[in-house]
């Protein structure tokens, strides 16, 4: 039996009491709640796995302030039983609340389950009741208890079978994923690694195709669970499968072919005739494995074609190489592929925009653009669209450039082309300057691959261990360049001048690494080579380690330095006004140039413990120079730099060039010098630097 309060309209000292009391208004549906959702009936009934709070928002028109008025809540819910009779209960608090607020009733445990429940709620202000919520064109609220939780899920794949390595990185799949329960409606799921997701069947119970890529190869596994109506779900399905390596390219040309050839040999796929404006055997990258490229001459017969498609129109495809181009003052194509006899399907190459070149990836009409070519400097540029999203992305040097855009791509196919683009006039855009290394893909070429294909890896120089010096001369540990010792510099290495045994021995320091290190002076002690270690123009790095002998140094000192006629084109230095070490380098061979500073903070040494490990990096590719102490880059210790230029001097230790002459002589001691073509990886500086 309801317990129904009978409290009714109060009014605040002072204020007119209204003269005709109006019953409370109709509870509106739109305030009504089954647990945290909205009411809701008929086929949008909720299902819920505990017995839910019911609550209701109660209003009255004579809550007029300054008048109070209390309500009071009664709520009813009703359920037919399996033997037909139809039960119901109601509940009204002891208390009332003003006009306004929230009123709740948490339904009893002993509900049934997948049973069909009305609810309804109504308003007592001590005389009048309100109508039933679900008078008029109210209607009553419906929810079902549902105490079960769907089963597990079942995953199916023919392109990734279960407890099978298959092809590969790179190539969507798709996993059917099912459940034997009726009353499920979404599914969740992840991938080892990634991506996290849910979907949803068109119907309750049914079945969905969730599309994979992946992007590694090795062990992957997908995790899954159902649920259902209530949000009850089943336990987790671990479905294990194994993902090859990405497909090898459909097309590949080293370009590498001997000089004099008039044919470019095919790793995979036809070989490609060369026009007469093609010439073999010319440079290649650094650090890249290629022995040689082609040079196209931007004539009409500079061009290679396997007279051959090479991708498969609307098709997800890959296509990437090492350029280098001789100019950039107008557009240019690396590869393309004809679409009929007016139009080329996709281009891949430069274009000489408004404000400054980029690197251009075409298709159907959407291109893609970013990045900065430049005269001379290789890139390693690669073209993408992906028929899965529709989309086309642009990659140079393994990094992402530029935004993605949809695409819509011709059906129409024709022959590939390295060199040149179809035109309404015929062929153009040729391209001038070196193209090496041209691969086309049937399938997403991934992360992993894109930095493996666009990797130039650093090559070592030099390595001066600084063990010995006799004559004055500290050879490289491979035969190359010496370094000259001039001024007060000289080889350290321990001796023992008195008995270990006796008190008032003081042992001598160790040398900073192996048998011996370069001791400076600080007045006029220096080392040197007579050509350059590394080529400033390109990628390079150098790592050093280095300790500083005062507690207090002077003034500024330089550790390396290599220039050219009038400037350093980088000097390494410490700086003990700001307590920094510092990358200097300049924008030209000029005095007065302007420099690009970054800097890492360490205090100096006082001639006491192991020093510091150095290393300089610039990086062509990306633009950038670096400056790692101990093996660590910090804030302000990366900088963009986009000026490099050719030295011609050899490599200075210990000081640097200044107007008057040399000057910054270091006062300090010096071990490992080691020089690098190309940019060091951050690991790979922990181990050099």
């Amino acid at each position: 039996m309801a317990v129904v309060a009978t409290l009714g309209v109060m009014a605040v000292p002072g204020a007119a009491v209204a003269a005709e009391n109006q019953p409370p208004s109709q509870p509106l549906i739109s305030e009504l709640k089954t647990g945290y959702e909205g009411c809701a009936t008929g086929e949008n009934r909720l299902y819920v796995a505990q017995p839910p709070a019911l609550t209701a928002v109660l209003r009255d028109p004579d809550a007029v302030p300054p008048l109070y008025v209390g309500l009071t809540a009664q709520f009813e819910m009703w359920w037919t039983d399996p033997q037909g009779q139809e039960q119901r209960r109601s509940y009204s608090p002891e208390y009332q609340q003003g006009s306004g607020s929230s009123h709740r009733w948490q339904v009893p445990a002993d509900i049934p389950a997948d049973t069909l429940i009305s609810w309804r709620v109504r308003a007592f202000d001590g005389t009048a009741w309100s109508p039933w919520s679900s008078d008029g064109d109210g209607a009553p609220c419906q929810f079902i208890h549902d105490k079960v939780s769907p089963e597990k899920a079942t995953v199916t794949s023919t392109d990734y079978p279960a407890d099978t390595w298959t092809d590969g990185e790179g190539v969507y799949g798709s996993f059917t994923v099912d459940s034997p329960s009726d009353d499920v409606v979404r599914y969740e799921y992840g991938f080892m690694g990634g991506p996290y997701g849910s979907a949803e069947p068109e119907t309750p119970g049914g079945s969905v195709t969730i599309r994979h890529l992946p992007l590694r190869y090795g062990p992957d596994r997908l995790d899954v669970y159902a649920v259902d109506r209530s949000g009850r779900r089943s336990g987790t399905t671990y479905y294990s499968f194994g993902v090859n390596r990405g497909r090898a390219p459909v097309a590949h040309w080293k370009l590498a072919d001997p000089a004099g050839s008039r044919s470019a040999t095919a790793e995979n796929g036809p070989v490609a005739r060369a026009g007469a404006g093609v010439t073999f055997g010319a440079a290649a990258p650094s650090g890249t494995g290629l022995t040689s490229t082609a040079r196209l001459d931007g004539s009409g017969h500079g061009f290679l074609t396997p007279d051959a498609p090479a991708v498969t129109p609307g098709k997800t495809f890959a296509v990437g190489g090492w350029v280098r181009p001789e100019r950039t003052d107008r557009d240019m194509t690396a590869v393309s592929q004809d679409a009929g006899a007016t139009a080329p399907g996709f281009t891949l190459g430069l274009r000489a925009a408004d404000a400054a070149p980029v690197w251009s990836f075409e298709i159907g009409g959407a291109k893609v653009s970013g990045g900065a070519p430049e005269t001379g400097e290789w890139a390693y540029v690669l073209g993408l669209y992906d028929a899965e999203t529709g989309t086309s992305r642009l990659y140079v040097n393994g990094t992402e450039t530029g935004t993605a855009v949809q695409a819509t791509p011709s059906t129409a196919s024709g022959n590939l082309q390295i060199g040149r683009a179809k035109g309404k006039l015929g062929y153009r855009d040729r391209w001038q300057g070196e193209i090496g290394d041209v691969r086309t893909y049937d399938r997403v070429v991934v992360p992993e691959e894109l930095t493996r294909l666009a990797r130039r890896a650093a090559q070592q120089t030099g390595h001066w261990s600084l063990e010995s010096a006799p004559d004055g001369v500290s050879q490289e540990e491979s035969g190359g360049q010496a370094l000259r010792l001039g001024g007060g510099a000289s080889i350290y290495t321990q001796s023992q001048e008195c008995d270990l045994l006796d008190p008032e021995c003081v042992p001598a320091s160790w040398p900073l690494d192996g048998e011996g290190h370069l001791e400076l002076d600080g007045v006029d002690g220096y080392a040197a080579t007579e050509e350059p270690v590394v080529d400033t123009s390109d990628s390079f790095t150098l790592a050093v380690r280095v300790r500083l002998t005062d507690r207090e140094p002077a003034g500024p000192m330089t550790v390396l330095s290599q220039g050219g006629e009038r400037a350093d084109a980088f000097r390494l230095r410490y700086v003990p006004a700001e307590y920094r070490w510092q990358l200097v380098m300049t924008h030209a061979d000029t005095a007065g140039a302007q420099e690009t500073v970054v800097a890492s903070i360490a205090s100096p040494d006082g001639g006491e413990g192991s020093g510091h490990r150095l290393a300089i990096v610039y990086d062509d590719a990306a633009d950038q120079i670096r400056l790692y102490l101990d093996g660590h880059t910090t804030v302000g210790s990366t900088a963009a730099f986009r000026s490099a230029w050719k030295s011609t001097g050899g490599l200075q230790v210990g000081r640097t060039r200044s107007d008057d002459g040399w000057s910054e002589y270091l006062h300090g001691s010096v071990d490992e010098i080691r020089s690098f073509s190309g940019a060091l990886t951050a690991t790979e500086v922990v181990q050099f630097g």
